[in-house]
């Protein structure tokens, strides 16, 4: 296929969502559900990211002949994935705190 680099994707469309989106993507969103499964902290969510966009980078290159070292695409891999394991931080962190802290809802405190 023909490369398209515009400002979001080096590769296709197509690519892009099926590397990053989905497949890194999903694998951000379970990574960020996991860290908060077990109380951890917002820092390694960053820590985990810049490893997996890393790892993102590698797949583009090897599968579909995208630039290996390209700081601009990494970057864009790393927006995607920060913001895909947040959505999973947040979500699983809220049902902690309902859960665990739930009875502040009931009787009217806060």
């Amino acid at each position: 296929m023909e490369h398209q680099n515009t400002l979001i994707w080096e590769v296709t469309f197509w690519e892009f969502m099926l590397v990053t989106v989905v497949l890194a993507g999903g694998a951000a969103y379970l990574t960020g559900r996991a860290i908060a499964s077990v109380w951890q902290g917002t820092r390694q969510i960053v820590i985990y990211m810049l490893l997996l966009a890393a790892a993102t980078r590698f797949i583009h290159f090897a599968l579909f002949k995208g630039t290996l070292l390209s700081l601009h695409y990494y970057v864009v891999d790393l927006i995607v994935l920060l913001i895909a394991a947040v959505i999973g931080f947040t979500i699983t962190r809220r049902a902690q705190m309902d859960r665990q802290y739930g009875f502040l809802k009931r009787n009217g405190a806060a």
